[in-house]
């Protein structure tokens, strides 16, 4: 078993943002209509060293009912006409949006894209008119995920340490993918 704390953020003001510069290069597009399999390509690929495993059973259609919600967004970044990183972000009841997931892709870790997506990402939130923007992490995620959020101006709200079964090492985006 293992130890896995849970950081909650909130951000309870769009002036709280302390944004990271545009980068040259960079493009931010909505993925709209839902497309499941860009969802679960995103998913797999930026989770896959973070122990993300909850939605891998997930069929198409359950990948499709999630995201084709009204209250529900994805966001892709491109860098160069390539796909860069997403986040996903979901009104809730009573004016939150949560960041539901937010990430890069292995190979832009590391370029200073990660300031500038969650830049991006709460603006988007904000944007859908948000009352509050949150999310969590916890410490099975990227080592500078709790970082950058605070970086951008998130305030942790509540923490929780829970004992789970954790596999040695992540799976990884794929079967072979470090050669």
């Amino acid at each position: 078993m293992t130890d896995v704390i849970t950081h909650y953020l909130e951000m309870l003001d769009p002036r709280a943002l302390r944004p990271k510069p545009a980068i040259a290069e960079t493009a931010l597009v909505r993925v709209d209509p839902p497309m499941p399999e860009l969802n679960r390509f995103f998913y797999t690929t930026v989770g896959g060293d973070w122990h993300w495993m909850d939605r891998l059973p997930w069929t198409w259609q359950r990948w499709f009912d999630y995201l084709n919600r009204p209250e529900l967004q994805t966001w892709m970044l491109t860098t160069h006409g390539v796909p860069a990183g997403y986040f996903e972000l979901e009104a809730q009841p009573g004016g939150d949006v949560e960041i539901a997931y937010f990430g890069l892709l292995p190979r832009f870790v590391g370029k200073g894209l990660g300031g500038y997506l969650l830049t991006c990402t709460i603006e988007k939130a904000w944007a859908m008119n948000a009352r509050r923007v949150w999310v969590h992490t916890c410490s099975l995620d990227h080592p500078q995920a709790l970082a950058n959020y605070l970086a951008r101006g998130f305030t942790k709200y509540k923490e929780e340490t829970i004992q789970i079964d954790v596999a040695p090492q992540p799976i990884g985006p794929w079967l072979g993918a470090r050669g």
